[in-house]
């Protein structure tokens, strides 16, 4: 289900900007609206939201969140195939394949290379057919 826009909204336009699927859409400054057919229910408006305008799939009002503290992926090097799904599917383009750590290495994975530019939206984990990727918040403890 879709997140919803509530009447709090000032138009600030920042949950434009985060929005990994591109679903909101709005003038600056008027309220904005939420694509139903594109939203993929990540969270990341609502985080992003000062203004508590933003409303989860069940009514519930979304809490602001500090950047610090938004979710991450993490990548299990041991699974990872380095398919590339995820370094395509990543719309704010925070994910690469590393590169060989020395001449004739072909053990290569995808990594989060650029953490500033990751919105937590979870597409990464959502598309990865080996299931390599957990998405952690910093509140949580890395898995052994």
């Amino acid at each position: 289900m879709a997140y919803k826009i509530g009447g709090s909204c000032t138009g600030c336009d920042a949950c434009t900007r985060f929005c990994p699927v591109f679903a909101i859409s709005g003038e600056k400054w008027k309220r904005h609206e939420i694509n139903t057919l594109r939203c993929v229910s990540c969270g990341v408006c609502g985080r992003i939201c000062s203004n508590g305008a933003i409303s989860d799939s069940g009514g519930t009002t979304c809490t602001p969140l500090r950047r610090s503290l938004w979710p991450e992926p993490h990548v299990d090097v041991n699974v990872c195939s380095a398919c590339g799904i995820c370094v395509q599917d990543c719309t704010s383009r925070a994910l690469s394949i590393s590169p060989p750590k020395q001449r004739g290495d072909i053990r290569v994975y995808a990594e989060l290379s650029d953490p500033g530019k990751c919105t937590g939206c979870g597409i990464c984990e959502k598309h990865c057919p080996l299931e390599a990727i957990i998405m952690v918040s910093h509140s949580k403890e890395l898995p052994q």
